[in-house]
């Protein structure tokens, strides 16, 4: 099943924070788009496809967001804006040219930050994983990434409703999943407690 966070032999399905961490220093090397793609898939959990499809005019630099169309609703034109660190945006301005793009006379609409196919950016992020050490488990894929950024954000306190609108989530039960976590992520949940 893909809401689990464990596979069938008990193997975890999403990054742990040592991983993340890893992945992220590890994109740091990278070239400059695989870098930028990288840490918008980290701070925000959205999907490889939603990210591709990430266009200029949905950069919101003013109210620090990025707007992504939901992909996995059964209809087109749903959006949610998920809240970023001022480096990603950055980032993505010093690499991708963002402000310029918003300044010209078409605005950037309806073109991507990123030319790549699904293959090619899927490609990208198991490099970044490979070169970061991550064990070639069930983690060490871009969904895994995901479902690393879901467990953070609950053993970080962010409530599963919040969660659940950065998602793109349909239904909260899909995002309560990532409150089944173990290790340190649990401690860290167990320790919000205490």
């Amino acid at each position: 099943m893909s809401g689990e966070l464990f596979d069938p032999s008990g193997k975890r399905k999403y990054l742990s924070g040592l991983e993340r961490e890893a992945f992220l220093k590890a994109a740091d090397c990278a070239p400059r788009e695989v870098r930028t793609f990288c840490a918008l898939l980290h701070v925000t959990g959205c999907r490889i496809t939603e990210a591709l499809e990430l266009t200029y005019d949905r950069v919101d630099l003013s109210e620090s967001a990025i707007i992504f169309e939901t992909l996995k609703k059964r209809r087109e034109g749903v959006y949610r804006a998920v809240p970023v660190p001022s480096s990603v945006l950055d980032a993505l301005n010093l690499v991708h040219g963002v402000r310029e793009r918003q300044a010209s006379r078409t605005r950037g609409k309806g073109e991507r930050l990123w030319a790549w196919s699904r293959a090619t950016a899927w490609r990208r992020v198991k490099e970044v994983m490979e070169e970061a050490g991550i064990d070639d488990g069930p983690q060490a894929t871009p969904k895994r990434l995901r479902h690393g950024f879901g467990v953070n954000a609950v053993s970080k306190g962010v409530p599963l409703n919040m969660l659940s609108k950065w998602m793109g989530h349909a239904q909260l039960s899909t995002t309560a999943i990532y409150a089944d976590a173990v290790g340190a992520e649990e401690k860290n949940i167990a320790a919000r407690m205490w």
